[in-house]
């Protein structure tokens, strides 16, 4: 399903916290300046890694069942081939996401069918960067 602009500045608007699946603070590398720009612009960032540890000076969770507090965006950094897991694993969470959201460049059809009966919009093939800064920061 494509969404529109004003479809997606509504789903945006009130997410205050994202876990990002895949995190790392590698310089220039694109995780790393999208989690930066998450921080610097209010969001509470959960890190998730199954190894690295202490991302963006955050303490960083194994997995998704790990987080301390429910998380408005699930937010992916892992190729395409891991996202029904992390469908799956999102779906076992108490307090389900709003957004389900594949970075730029990911695409699984799995993923989406795994939560297409659930409330939670699923976006592929973005940047949470760009699209918020986009839609959330121009002049009306």
């Amino acid at each position: 399903m494509l969404l529109g602009d004003a479809e997606m500045r509504v789903a945006l608007t009130g997410c205050a916290s994202v876990a990002i699946v895949g995190a790392k603070d590698k310089p220039g590398s694109a995780v790393d300046r999208v989690g930066r720009y998450l921080i610097d612009n209010g969001f509470t960032v959960y890190p998730v890694h199954p190894v690295r540890k202490g991302v963006w000076g955050l303490q960083t969770y194994a997995n998704l069942a790990e987080l301390p507090n429910p998380v408005d965006i699930v937010n992916l950094f892992r190729a395409a081939e891991h996202c029904p897991e992390h469908a799956r694993e999102t779906l076992a969470l108490s307090v389900l996401p709003k957004i389900f959201w594949m970075q730029l460049g990911i695409f699984s059809f799995e993923a989406r069918s795994i939560l297409a009966q659930s409330p939670i919009m699923v976006i592929e093939d973005l940047c949470l960067m760009v699209e918020h800064r986009r839609l959330m920061h121009e002049d009306y």
